[in-house]
């Protein structure tokens, strides 16, 4: 019986946290498959996208190569690198899945994006091996119907709909960032960090596209985990 509670408690958990990725990702996942479609992709090669590679910013920027007639050897390489953040995402949650059999783990790592991390990332006392693979699937269903439904129906919505599905980008993470902001003034600064940070290496034009993220993050990542460490050490 308590069993039964538990497993129940973690898929009621697991929905409250994806809704917010759920709701975001379907309008994103939409505009991806109606630029899909203008771009000329077959419907296979881009329901064949949402599925394997599975995120988001690097489909948009595949779509904006193949419209310029890059090859896809190089389109391959720019969203390796645009990617890359992924690895240290899995990396640092390594650490809070030891729990989960080894067996589940490819499967668990593949559903990690953004989003999914921030959400694990802020809750990691519920972290279970049910609660991470309800999270994934509800957040990975979402982005592959939305982009089905984009790809379908997408050109019989009007221009200034077609238009707006690109705000539910923004949308989605608001709604990942503002509750933790309420519980730390450190987020916010770390989150106004990590902005002023990539929009000076974008316009700097240090590093090419792809890179600038990359190193973004690592720079982000390490002094957010300084600020933390340190507000940590004054409690």
């Amino acid at each position: 019986m308590k069993r039964d509670k538990n497993i129940k408690k973690e898929i009621k958990e697991s929905i409250i946290l994806a809704l917010p990725i759920v709701i975001g990702y379907f309008p994103i996942a939409m505009a991806f498959g109606l630029l899909s479609k203008n771009t000329l992709l077959s419907f296979r090669d881009t329901s064949l996208l949402s599925s394997l590679v599975y995120a988001g910013a690097s489909q948009f920027m595949a779509l904006d190569l193949i419209k310029a007639g890059v090859s896809s050897s190089s389109i391959v390489l720019a969203t390796f690198l645009l990617n890359l953040r992924h690895m240290m995402m899995t990396a640092s949650l390594a650490v809070e899945l030891k729990e989960i059999p080894k067996k589940y783990i490819p499967l668990v790592s593949f559903g990690i994006t953004d989003e999914t991390f921030s959400v694990i990332s802020f809750n990691k006392e519920k972290i279970s091996l049910g609660f991470v693979l309800l999270l994934n699937i509800l957040s990975y269903a979402s982005w592959n119907i939305g982009t089905i439904v984009g790809y379908g129906v997408g050109e019989i919505l009007p221009s200034s709909l077609q238009s707006s599905l690109n705000v539910g980008l923004y949308a989605m993470f608001a709604a990942l960032l503002f509750p933790e902001i309420k519980k730390s003034k450190n987020i916010l600064f770390i989150a106004l960090i990590s902005v002023l940070i990539y929009i000076t290496l974008f316009y700097s034009r240090i590093f090419t596209s792809g890179w600038d993220i990359i190193v973004g993050v690592v720079i982000s990542s390490l002094l957010g985990l300084k600020i933390l460490d340190h507000s940590k050490g004054e409690v």
